[in-house]
C-alpha cells in the first residue's frame, strides 16, 4: 500500500535538516513521523567529517526526514543509519542492477565513486533513542560537477537518462519506512537481521585495500561491522583492528 509523506517542498534553505529541526523543536516533537522537508537548492549542506556536499539547483535530491525510533536504546542508535543506508541502495539497485554499495559508516557509492552521503543527527531521551533527523543527498540528474570532491557520479550518468526525482524519492521514502516499521516491530533479532543485510551490501566487503589511520596506511580486509557501528579489519600480518567514525580512512 502507498504512503502518503507529508513533504514541504523549499525553493532554497541552508540545511534542510537545521529547518526541519527548527520544526520539531516548534512543535515540541510533534511533528509527524516520517515529515520531509527537501530542497531545490541547499547552500549549506553537510556530509561526514563537516565536508559540504555539491549539488546544482534543481537537479538532485536533498532532504531530510523525521522519526522518533523511542523503543531503541541508546546503544543500538547505529542501526537508525543502517536503516536509512539499506532503503537507498536498495532503490538505486532498482534502476541499475550491479554496482551499487554502502561504504561504512552510511555513503552511497556507485563502484568506487560517490552518489550519496547521508548524515543522521540523534537525540537522546534517557537512555533510549529519541527524535533522529536524517539528512540525505542524492546525486540524480546532474551531468558534471565543479568542487575539488574526489568522485561523485550521479544517476543519470549512471543509466544514461534523466530520472524522475518526485518518484525516486518515495520509493526512497516507502522502502526505509518499511524497513523502520521490522525494526520497530520485531526486537534485538531484527537489529542483528539488519546487520547481516547491511554487511552484505558493504563497499570492498570481500579483499585486501588500502586504509589510513592515525599511524599511518596499511592494507586490510573488513571482517565485521558491530552493532555499535564499529568497523573491524584484519591487517596482512593478521592483527585485528577496530575503528569508531572518523578513525579510519578507505583509499580510494
Amino acid at each position: 500500500m502507498d504512503f502518503d509523506f507529508p513533504i514541504i517542498v523549499l525553493e532554497q534553505t541552508d540545511s534542510t535538516s537545521r529547518y526541519l529541526s527548527s520544526l520539531c523543536e516548534e512543535q515540541h516533537d510533534q511533528l509527524g513521523l516520517f515529515t520531509t522537508v527537501r530542497a531545490e537548492f541547499q547552500s549549506a549542506g553537510k556530509g561526514q567529517r563537516g565536508n559540504s556536499w555539491e549539488s546544482e539547483a534543481g537537479k538532485n535530491l536533498t532532504f531530510s526526514f523525521v522519526l522518533y525510533p523511542e523503543s531503541l536504546p541508546a546503544k543500538r542508535q547505529f542501526v537508525i543509519s543502517q536503516v536509512v543506508s539499506l532503503g537507498i541502495v536498495q532503490v538505486l539497485q532498482s534502476y541499475q542492477a550491479d554496482g551499487f554499495s554502502v561504504k561504512w559508516p552510511n555513503d552511497i557509492y556507485y563502484l568506487d565513486k560517490k552518489i550519496c552521503g547521508i548524515l543522521i543527527e540523534v537525540y537522546l531521551q534517557g537512555m533510549n533513542l529519541g527524535r533522529c533527523v536524517c539528512g540525505v543527498g542524492i546525486n540524480i540528474n546532474q551531468d558534471y560537477f565543479l568542487s575539488d570532491a574526489p568522485n561523485p557520479i550521479s544517476l543519470c550518468q549512471i543509466v544514461g537518462r534523466e530520472v524522475n526525482r518526485e518518484e525516486l524519492l518515495q520509493q526512497v521514502l516507502s522502502e526505509i519506512r518499511k524497513l523502520y516499521l521490522q525494526l520497530l516491530g520485531g526486537g534485538e533479532q531484527v537489529v542483528i537481521e539488519l546487520s547481516d543485510l547491511y554487511f552484505q551490501h558493504l563497499y570492498r566487503k570481500e579483499g585486501y585495500y588500502r586504509y589510513k589511520d592515525a599511524q599511518g596506511e596499511f592494507m586490510a580486509k573488513l571482517v565485521k561491522v558491530g552493532l555499535d557501528g564499529r568497523l573491524f579489519l584484519e591487517d596482512k600480518e593478521r592483527l585485528l583492528r577496530s575503528y569508531l567514525f572518523k578513525e579510519v580512512q578507505y583509499i580510494i
